[in-house]
Order: structure tokens, then C-alpha cells, then sequence
């Protein structure tokens, strides 16, 4: 374990530290909670708003915005990524968030990391043409490529400890409860 004072692979380990004393310590410190807007803009395309985030009951400012849009053959102008791959890439930056923080937590100095995903899914089930067809997918396959200066059952921790402590890996291997609501204005 790295001191509290260190910088290992551009994470600050005291901030990690402080957040895990400050959990532990009284666990509403942890509630973390996120906010987005997407709004239509033409077509297959959207644009989406980051405003804010809130941690332990404190609400912080943020401004960011991403756009999506489809491929021509899905209607768009394949002018961003699609949701499809938005969602990919969302479990990848999580899983690596936890990869580079685990492996600063334990002095690991990474050389190279990527995460490449993968899946298909029958369009079928999205277009409504079979109500025995899914419209997501069967499975999602992906995989950690890394470089680093370290034991390959502690990078096989890692990976692991990472897998049960993914927020987005979570939210896609398991059921999460969407509480849907529509407003007709």
C-alpha cells in the first residue's frame, strides 16, 4: 500500500484514502449521485448536458456535454458515437477508473492499459418485428489489455476486485430498476 502523500498513475492516493476513511466513517459520506439531459437535435442525434454531480449531500457544478448519433444505415448522419457504443464505452472508462485507482492503492505504476468491448445484438427486437427477440444484448465481451511492473496474480486481483466494485459494470451484468416517467407538454 501507497502513502497517502503519493501520485501513482496520475491518481492522488489521499484522495482515495480520504474517501474511503470518510465512507467508512459515516457511509452517507459516499452517496454519490449523478444528474444528465439529453435533448433531441435533429434526426437520429443528441446532445447531452452534465450540470452537476453531489457527493455526501453536497451538490458540485460540472459542464460537460457529449453528443450521440447512428450510422446512415441506422438513420443518422454518423456524426458521434451511437448509444451503443456510448454505453461500451462508459463500462470501459468505469472498469478502468477502478483499474488505475486499485492499482495506485497497491503501488502498481501502469505502463499501458486499453479496454476493448464488444457485441451484437438482432436489430429485430429493436425494430419490433419479434416479440421472442431481445432488443439489447446476449452478452458483452471484453478485454483488459495491460502493461505494468507487477505480479500477474495482483493484476488478476485487481481485475477482480475491480469487477465487484464497478458501478457500470454492475449496472450492465445486473437488473437495476428504471422508474420511468413521461410529461406531454
Amino acid at each position: 500500500m501507497t502513502t497517502a502523500a503519493s501520485v501513482v498513475n496520475g491518481v492522488d492516493v489521499g484522495v482515495i484514502q480520504g474517501l474511503v476513511g470518510a465512507a467508512r466513517a459515516d457511509p452517507a459520506a459516499a452517496a454519490a449521485g449523478f444528474h444528465v439531459v439529453t435533448r433531441w437535435t435533429g434526426g437520429a442525434a443528441t446532445e447531452t448536458s452534465v450540470s452537476r454531480w453531489s457527493l455526501g449531500g453536497r451538490t458540485m457544478g460540472r459542464a460537460f456535454a457529449f453528443r450521440t448519433d447512428e450510422p446512415p444505415e441506422l438513420c443518422g448522419r454518423s456524426e458521434a458515437a451511437n448509444p451503443q457504443e456510448v454505453l461500451m464505452g462508459a463500462m470501459n472508462a468505469c472498469i478502468m477508473v477502478g483499474f488505475v485507482a486499485n492499482c495506485a492503492l497497491e503501488g502498481v505504476e501502469l505502463e499501458s492499459l486499453e479496454i476493448e468491448t464488444e457485441g451484437e445484438l438482432d436489430l429485430r427486437g429493436f425494430l419490433g418485428l419479434d416479440a421472442s427477440v431481445k432488443p439489447g444484448y446476449d452478452e458483452l465481451r471484453y478485454t483488459v489489455r495491460v502493461k505494468a511492473d507487477a505480479p500477474l496474480e495482483l493484476l488478476q486481483t485487481i481485475h477482480w476486485r475491480v469487477m465487484k466494485t464497478s458501478p457500470n459494470f454492475f449496472n450492465i451484468s445486473q437488473p437495476v430498476r428504471l422508474v420511468p416517467r413521461l410529461i406531454v407538454e
